[in-house]
């Protein structure tokens, strides 16, 4: 094994991409699948690839994995015309570990006639199972050009769908994983309270947002979302992105700020906090004081073996009896390489709770006068969550 090259921004150990690849692998084996053929486009929810190379997809540009049960990887990446590298096994590049063959193409999703560069790539490498069983990962993101011209260049071959496979290898999380989730949370921390500490009346919601993404770009993060939005008591309001935040923050004001990022190693996390600009009515601090016991109401259900589903109807249940409107978004999820990874709280999701998940839970509502919200990230053990890891009060924040 090659040293890994200074320019990767924290790399997992090749222990632990070693660790999921056998993991997959036997899975295969079980399920009787020869190759698995993957692709994403980004590393805001396109983790599947990240998780086999630890290279993540970006910019919208495909990137595609062909995956063997008896082989090493071939990886194909946006780049030069009939660009192929052979690697030795491991990463002779100190970037690409268990990639024997590296190709790129230079194709793209606003050029639609490019739409084969890909998959004829792809075909190279899955022309020894041309015959076999191929597993699709991530055929939500996947293209239709790249399963389209798959099936029509090996029609003999079988296809399945194997998404759910690698999902329930992917959401239990190594020691290493929970420690780099950590490392996030207490970024996203830190970037919490330098925005307590700088915002202002007279900035925009988006200078805020900028405070925020400053800190956490320093400490490590590459991708994420910082949503924010300020507001009036009398006129609640949630969270919004960049595109809806050129309010000017007034004296008074209430501030919701969403920290949705990254950290270094690429796993995501995510923190939500109120601060206000003043005093806080008691209004708020009533609400607030709900939506912690919301909060926690979910926490205790979360033992695992549970069925999410089961959660998410005594959820509704707990709020309806406490005089709130019953949930119908996403307020609770997995996350990983993805901002929202399996398994989701909600009444179609099919997993169970697991030990070692990392597990965002943010109850918000507008109720009254006010939107209350709290949002914390939790590690499952073996009873249950155990304490936020981040490190921050659970409270509404007032300054100036």
């Amino acid at each position: 094994m090659n040293q890994m090259s200074e320019r990767v921004n924290t790399p997992v150990s090749t222990t632990e991409l070693e660790r999921r690849w056998a993991a997959i692998r036997a899975a295969m084996k079980e399920q009787g699948i020869d190759a698995l053929l993957m692709q994403n486009n980004n590393d805001h929810m396109g983790g599947y690839t990240k998780y086999v190379t630890d290279v993540p997809a970006t910019n919208g540009y495909p990137m595609t994995v062909v995956f063997p049960a008896d082989d090493d990887m071939s990886q194909i990446n946006q780049g030069p015309f009939d660009m192929e590298r052979d690697l030795d096994v491991g990463g002779s590049d100190g970037i690409h570990r268990g990639v024997k063959r590296l190709m790129t193409t230079p194709s793209y999703a606003s050029a639609p006639y490019t739409r084969d560069y890909d998959p004829s790539l792809a075909c190279k490498a899955l022309e020894p199972y041309k015959d076999g069983t191929i597993g699709l990962v991530g055929t939500y993101q996947m293209s239709y050009a790249m399963v389209d011209y798959v099936k029509r260049q090996f029609p003999n071959a079988t296809y399945v769908e194997a998404s759910d496979m690698m999902d329930h290898i992917k959401v239990i999380k190594s020691a290493e994983e929970i420690k780099m989730i950590e490392g996030t949370a207490a970024q996203q921390v830190a970037s919490m309270e330098a925005v307590i500490a700088e915002i202002k009346p007279g900035m925009k919601d988006s200078d805020v947002a900028a405070v925020a993404l400053h800190v956490g770009h320093n400490l490590g993060s590459e991708q994420g979302v910082y949503l924010c939005q300020s507001w009036q008591v009398g006129t609640p309001t949630a969270i919004g992105p960049r595109h809806n935040q050129d309010r000017v923050i007034q004296e008074g004001d209430s501030f919701n700020m969403l920290v949705e990022n990254n950290g270094a190693g690429g796993f995501f996390a995510e923190i939500g906090r109120t601060i206000v600009l003043g005093e806080a009515t008691q209004e708020q601090h009533d609400e607030l004081a709900f939506t912690l016991e919301a909060q926690q109401f979910t926490l205790d259900l979360m033992k695992p073996g549970t069925p999410c589903a089961e959660i998410w109807d005594k959820y509704n249940a707990f709020m309806v009896e406490n005089d709130r409107d019953p949930e119908n978004r996403l307020y609770c999820h997995g996350q990983g390489y993805e901002m929202v990874e399996r398994p989701l709280i909600r009444k179609d999701e099919p997993m169970n709770i697991e030990q070692n998940m990392n597990i965002v839970c943010h109850p918000g509502y507008i109720r009254g006068n006010v939107y209350s919200w709290i949002c914390d990230n939790y590690i499952i053990g073996a009873d249950g969550p155990g304490e936020t890891i981040h490190k921050m009060p659970q409270k509404l924040f007032e300054v100036g």
